[in-house]
């Protein structure tokens, strides 16, 4: 991604209702998680901010279409000068001085025409515009710089959560859990870029954590849930399925220092391992459990993320000076 040329943002747009053209604004506030603040489709699903690229759209006006405004096509975002068809899911975009984007679709499939299709004469979004999730909010406007970044040049480290529960995929429990742990890891300064819910079929729980390291690349999964002994319990065969190292120090951390707490913890079947430059890390799924399991290996994590990236330093470096506040950083944050 280094190779790439920057581009700068040619004008930020919202709307009020999904499926209809945007119009022009000042500037936009993006907010981690939701989207543009104001916007139709902030706090939708990972499609919370649009963009599309102005060489698309004088790709339009060349064929007719002259009365082309910014936001014609329902993008949140017209870029200028950088190639949006050379990002992939997963890719990190600085926008301006402090907004951080992830990739988190290219293209999209329409079923029925929208208004767009027939205020434009044709909509070009889902062949080439992209859509990403905010990972990190601030204001942008136009004539903000818009560029590609790697993860080590930003000090960040992303994490996934996933939720193993039969009734909570089915709306029935709130994820207490889940909730526990996305808070602790945002207190430290990670990105969590994804939390989901799936049921206890080893099938979907492999799949998740599939999805969350190859598709979302994050650094870190957590999953919280079906690491007991009832038949439904199938979280560590999900991740001795999908995992290509294990890392057992930290599953044996955690049950040993919930053993004094719970003769409970020895029935724990947690499993920790590496699926490419993913750690994956099974977690209780209490919140009570899932925060005293969690508050053991954050001391070890910095590090142990920062070797997943390539990190060549020594391991004998003493620990952060910073302590638990340092956690988030990538390696330019660990020693």
């Amino acid at each position: 991604m280094s190779g790439r040329t920057a581009g700068k943002v040619k004008a930020v747009c919202i709307s009020d209702r999904k499926h209809v053209q945007k119009w022009e604004v000042p500037s936009v506030r993006l907010v981690p998680r939701l989207g543009i603040e104001g916007d139709a489709h902030a706090g939708f699903a990972h499609r919370q901010v649009s963009l599309l690229a102005e060489e698309s759209v004088e790709k339009m006006r060349t064929r007719g279409l002259t009365d082309l405004k910014p936001g014609a096509f329902g993008e949140n975002i017209l870029t200028e000068g950088l190639d949006l068809s050379s990002l992939r899911v997963g890719d990190l975009l600085l926008v301006g001085k402090e907004a951080l984007l992830q990739v988190s679709q290219v293209g999209k499939e329409c079923v029925d025409r929208c208004a767009i299709y027939y205020a434009a004469g044709d909509c070009i979004m889902p062949r080439e515009g992209i859509f990403a999730r905010v990972l990190r909010g601030g204001e942008v406007t136009a004539g903000d710089t818009v560029r590609p970044v790697e993860r080590e040049e930003i000090g960040l480290f992303l994490a996934g959560i996933i939720t193993v529960s039969d009734r909570g995929s089915r709306g029935e429990r709130e994820d207490l859990s889940g909730k526990v742990l996305e808070e602790m890891l945002e207190a430290q300064g990670f990105a969590v870029v994804e939390r989901e819910l799936v049921p206890d079929e080893l099938d979907e729980v492999a799949d998740a954590l599939v999805r969350f390291a190859d598709q979302l690349r994050v650094d870190l999964v957590l999953t919280t849930g079906g690491t007991g002994l009832s038949p439904r319990d199938v979280t560590p065969e999900a991740t001795l399925r999908v995992i290509e190292k294990e890392v057992p120090g930290m599953a044996e951390a955690m049950r040993a220092a919930s053993l004094p707490k719970t003769p409970h913890a020895m029935l724990s079947r947690a499993v920790c391992g590496i699926r490419g430059g993913t750690l994956i890390v099974n977690l209780p799924g209490s919140p009570r459990g899932a925060r005293e399991n969690l508050e053991v290996i954050l001391p070890a994590l910095p590090h142990g993320l920062s070797k997943l990236r390539g990190d060549t330093s020594e391991c004998a470096n003493p620990p952060l000076e910073g302590g638990p506040a340092d956690l988030g950083k990538g390696p330019a944050g660990s020693s």
